[in-house]
């Protein structure tokens, strides 16, 4: 099974200028675990829960912080004709937990490793 199974819909995405509050609040109602970061069209970055823990812990406050100032730019992506394996391989070797799928510049949508596991769960 390829990547392109797990990516349907819109990825959820937002801007740079945000606060780390707003991304927060999208990410729980969204039932997330990350956001893409863009700037237009762009992904310049990305931004997870593990990001916003590591403000909480830095003591900021949350609605005067912009997601630029936590996000982690420039995230490696993968092509939706990556299998799933080569997927979980990748998220085991680099530690992510998230990873862009991109085609062509287009940001197809984001996978995470809970996808990725029942994604080889239900191919078993």
């Amino acid at each position: 099974m390829q990547l392109s199974a797990l990516v349907g819909g819109a990825a959820e995405v937002i801007g740079t200028e945000a606060s780390l509050t707003e991304a927060a609040e999208r990410m729980l109602a969204q039932k997330v675990g990350c956001l893409a970061v863009v700037e237009g069209r762009e992904v310049v970055g990305i931004i997870t829960e593990h990001d916003l823990v590591a403000a909480v812990a830095a003591d900021v406050e949350p609605d005067d912080e912009t997601v630029e100032n936590w996000m982690s730019e420039s995230p490696d992506t993968v092509p939706p004709h990556l299998s799933v394996r080569e997927a979980a391989t990748w998220l085991l070797e680099t530690g992510y937990r998230h990873l862009p799928v991109m085609e062509e510049g287009e940001l197809l949508g984001v996978i995470s490793i809970k996808d990725v596991l029942w994604a080889l769960v239900q191919t078993e």
